[in-house]
């Protein structure tokens, strides 16, 4: 039989459960409570939050290294513009997030890791109806990510054409907590035995990868990125595309998949990534099959912007 149990009884269950992931939570943050803690136990969304059955939110992954946060303004004008494309009102100013974020990285501690940002419709029902949520979501969390060695970024990754539909682009340039899509694309790529799937639009076009852009070096030697029409504007690929303007052409437009057979370089570009070469697309080497020297030079340069700038916590 299926015990009842009562608040008091409910609490310390919870307590007293092995917590997946627990190690990695750093500290969080939630609206309702307005307050800061460090028990991962404790980091729960209530079922009936838009933001968890309907996928009715938005977020934004932001990296701290050497206790800076990085590129936090520009995630948060993207924060924003997201929750403006679903209308869905921040429950407070940006900028009292802005101060949100600082604080709980330095609750946590660390001098690396990802914060991750979610505002959703907020709870109040399992219907779909906006007006069952009369106050939105906010929840900030600090956690660990794995540390990548210049060995792995010297390898480089594999990739492939994934059979996932193209984003739409209504959708594409809100990052949305729907990601449907990319789970699809993780799971291709696990089952070919490979690292990074690449989506193509109806004509054919590069458009991204499942959480990340991309880019190539192509036969004359300019760095280019797809069109950002069915994928999202990432921060690390804005600022590679203005370091890279110190040194090479940089051109935005279609690149057919054809194209992929004469460029000298291909790269994934993200938070999780920061700058890493692509050496082999459908089992064919990419150039020479070596992560190139664009790729390394750009992944420097993204490294020292990184550590020269950021908001100190």
């Amino acid at each position: 039989m299926i015990p009842v149990l009562d608040t008091n009884a409910w609490i310390e269950k919870l307590r007293e459960l092995e917590r997946p992931g627990a190690d990695n939570i750093l500290a969080f943050y939630e609206h309702r409570f307005g307050a800061i803690c460090r028990d991962p136990r404790l980091m729960l969304a209530p079922l009936d939050d838009h933001l968890v059955h309907r996928g009715d939110g938005v977020f934004e992954t932001i990296r701290f290294t050497e206790r800076k946060v990085i590129h936090l303004d520009a995630h948060l004008r993207r924060l924003a513009n997201s929750a403006a494309g679903l209308s869905l009102t921040l429950p407070c100013p940006i900028e009292e997030i802005r101060d949100i974020v600082l604080a709980v990285a330095k609750a946590g501690d660390e001098p690396e890791g990802n914060i991750r940002i979610l505002s959703g419709r907020g709870p109040g029902g399992f219907g779909i109806a906006l007006k069952e949520c009369p106050q939105p979501s906010l929840y900030v969390a600090a956690y660990r990510v794995p540390v990548r060695t210049d060995a792995w970024y010297d390898k480089g990754l594999t990739a492939f054409r994934s059979d996932v539909p193209v984003k739409p682009a209504m959708f594409a340039r809100l990052k949305t907590t729907n990601y449907l899509s990319a789970v699809f694309m993780t799971l291709e790529a696990m089952q070919k035995h490979m690292d990074v799937a690449l989506t193509f639009d109806a004509n054919g076009c590069l458009t991204e990868a499942a959480i990340a852009n991309v880019a190539v070096v192509d036969a004359k030697g300019a760095l280019v990125l797809p069109e950002f029409k069915n994928a999202l504007v990432g921060t690390v690929a804005t600022k590679a595309m203005e370091l890279a303007k110190t040194f090479m052409p940089v051109e935005i437009r279609p690149i057919p998949q054809a194209e992929l057979d004469s460029v000298r370089e291909m790269m994934i570009l993200g938070t999780a990534h920061e700058c890493i070469g692509v050496t082999h697309f459908e089992g064919r080497p990419i150039g020479d099959g070596k992560t190139g020297p664009v790729a390394h030079k750009l992944r420097k340069l993204i490294r020292e912007d990184l550590l020269s700038g950021g908001e100190a916590f």
